[in-house]
């Protein structure tokens, strides 16, 4: 095995377990102790572990990860989820597609969908959906932002003023278990709040790791949702706050696949 996928593997033991030792590491990779500290210790000097005596814990930060390294983390999840999302969608509508590594999935599985007008405040997705059946791509106008292909700010949220789409797809870095939708930034957030308000139908897609990290802004609640897509059963006070709110929760891998008709 080679180093990138080692430390990609300990990343995935560290998010499934919490943390980490040295030494059970070392017996896994067959590899000296020296070795696996000089994972972790790159590992934390990323940010993507906090180093402790004889191991490493997960990182439960306010600070945004690089979205590169986002969009490796968890990948299997968020393909997943992004299928079950575009399940929901069908031919012939219009949808917005906010930034992010898990609504990138979801268009990603939309590019087989014929008919679509999407409109996004995200290069990657526009790109990625180019070749595709829809009918017609809309880039949200406004500054770029150069680290992740992000469209945001007051300009991208008087361009989505500008229309009523059937679907909303939103994803978020944090989720709380009193029900919050979480983002850090409030540009980015902005955005997200007029997709949302702007839209028939709403929907939030979020793997199960982001109920281990914090962000300060506030996009909505789980309640204010129509549909909550993510890998595995939230924590029950979230699921009572979608209760609350009729929202309806999709777990991939338990919830079949749909396709509605209408909207």
């Amino acid at each position: 095995m080679d180093i990138e996928s080692r430390q990609e593997t300990i990343l995935e033991l560290v998010r499934r377990h919490g943390s980490v030792e040295v030494e059970d590491l070392a017996r896994r990779f067959g590899l000296t102790t020296q070795t696996i500290r000089a994972d972790l210790r790159e590992l934390n000097d990323r940010g993507l572990v906090k180093r402790t005596h004889g191991g490493a814990r997960r990182v439960e930060s306010v600070s945004n990860r690089e979205y590169a390294e986002r969009r490796r983390q968890n990948g299997p999840q968020k393909e997943a989820i992004g299928i079950l999302a575009a399940s929901l969608i069908p031919n012939d509508c219009s949808v917005a597609i906010n930034i992010g590594t898990t609504t990138e999935q979801v268009a990603r599985a939309l590019a087989g969908h014929s008919g679509l007008v999407v409109l996004s405040n995200n290069i990657n997705i526009i790109t990625l959906l180019m070749g595709s059946k829809a009918r017609e791509l809309v880039l949200v106008g406004g500054s770029v932002r150069a680290s992740d292909g992000a469209i945001v700010g007051e300009d991208a949220v008087e361009f989505i003023s500008r229309y009523k789409v059937d679907f909303a797809v939103i994803g978020a870095s944090a989720l709380d278990t009193d029900g919050a939708i979480l983002d850090f930034d409030a540009r980015e957030v902005s955005v997200a709040r007029a997709i949302l308000r702007n839209s028939r139908v709403r929907i939030c897609v979020a793997d199960s790791s982001k109920f281990d990290r914090t962000a300060p802004v506030r996009i909505c609640d789980v309640a204010e949702l129509d549909y909550f897509v993510t890998d595995s059963p939230p924590p029950e006070a979230f699921a009572a706050a979608a209760r609350r709110g009729q929202t309806e929760i999709l777990t991939a891998g338990n919830s079949p696949a749909r396709l509605l008709k209408s909207v």
